[in-house]
């Protein structure tokens, strides 16, 4: 098993940045994908970004362009580096962790989720 812990939420102004972090510690070796998604309210969780442990990367359409994930294998972290938001990237944002095989937008491929930090982007 592995415990996620996202940190780094907040909320800003449109056009601003912002950097979530997501440590992970357990058995970590087991986890070769790692992803954020998120959950507005009244809206079902959506997958945003993924990368695996040989530095491989994906986004959805909808943050391409302006977020950027990274992956540090030996320190365990995740983070999320979002640029330009938008008033719709406000949402809960969970780290989760897998072991690679399904698809990486399919939640139910990860198997590990951190408790979620809030990001919230206002006008």
């Amino acid at each position: 098993q592995v415990q996620l812990v996202e940190s780094g939420g907040g909320l800003v102004q449109a056009g601003d940045s912002l950097r979530l972090s997501c440590a992970a510690s357990g058995r970590t070796f087991r986890r070769n994908l790692m992803g954020w998604f998120r959950q507005a309210p009244g809206k079902e969780r959506e997958f945003v970004a993924a990368a695996w442990s040989r530095g491989y990367a994906y986004y959805s359409d909808s943050v391409k362009g302006r977020f950027t994930v990274s992956r540090d294998s030996a320190k365990n972290t995740l983070d999320l580096q979002m640029n330009n938001l938008k008033l719709e990237d406000t949402a809960v944002y969970y780290c989760a962790a897998g072991s690679g095989t399904g698809s990486a937008i399919a939640a139910q491929t990860y198997l590990d989720w951190g408790q979620g930090t809030q990001v919230t982007v206002s006008s």
